[in-house]
């Protein structure tokens, strides 16, 4: 009986660290965010924000009409 153990090779280096990124945005970049935001934000106008008309909800509620039922029959 052999009682010595294999050799190993040894593990590949590791890869190189990711480049840093920048941390902070410079002035143009914040200004087109900015006017993209509003631009976006006036396209979508008053009526994005209004769920119902000026008289209410005018849609029935959904309710069965059948009535009552036992045991779903």
């Amino acid at each position: 009986m052999c009682m010595s153990s294999p050799k190993v090779p040894a593990p590949p280096p590791p890869p190189p660290p990711p480049p840093e990124l920048p941390k902070e945005m410079d002035a143009a970049s914040r200004s087109a965010r900015s006017n993209e935001r509003q631009r976006a934000a006036l396209a979508g106008g008053r009526a994005s924000t209004i769920l119902t008309g000026p008289l209410g909800a005018s849609d029935t509620a959904a309710t069965t009409a059948a009535g009552k039922t036992l045991l779903g029959q």
